[in-house]
């Protein structure tokens, strides 16, 4: 048995109370375990929140896929019409989605 139940206990009040990377880290250090272990523990109790990956500007991650079928759907084409167009660099593809959807943002604003 790696923990007892008052371990336990302490660990998952400590991680509700903040529950990030760093105070993993620091219960690992605290218990003497690595930071796997306890993620491990309060993935067994059920309060582990795993970190959602976002990219360096701070985004959820989208792929040039999912923006490509944006610009059709924004177009009203199937995106069998776009061959290729998930080549150009995501910049331009993002551009090119932001334009073709200010239509529906305006109708949705009521502009």
């Amino acid at each position: 048995m790696n923990y007892t139940e008052e371990q336990t206990q302490k660990l998952v009040e400590e991680y509700k109370a903040n529950p990030s990377m760093l105070t993993v880290e620091e219960l690992a250090i605290a218990y003497g375990k690595s930071p796997k272990s306890i993620i491990g523990k309060l993935s067994r109790e059920g309060v582990y929140e795993r970190a959602i990956y976002k990219n360096k500007s701070g985004d959820l991650p989208i792929t040039k896929a999912e923006i490509v079928s944006n610009i059709a759907e924004n177009l009203g084409l199937e995106i069998e019409n776009l061959p290729g167009l998930e080549k150009a660099p995501k910049a331009t593809l993002k551009a090119l989605e932001l334009a073709t959807g200010a239509q529906k943002v305006h109708e949705y604003q009521g502009i």
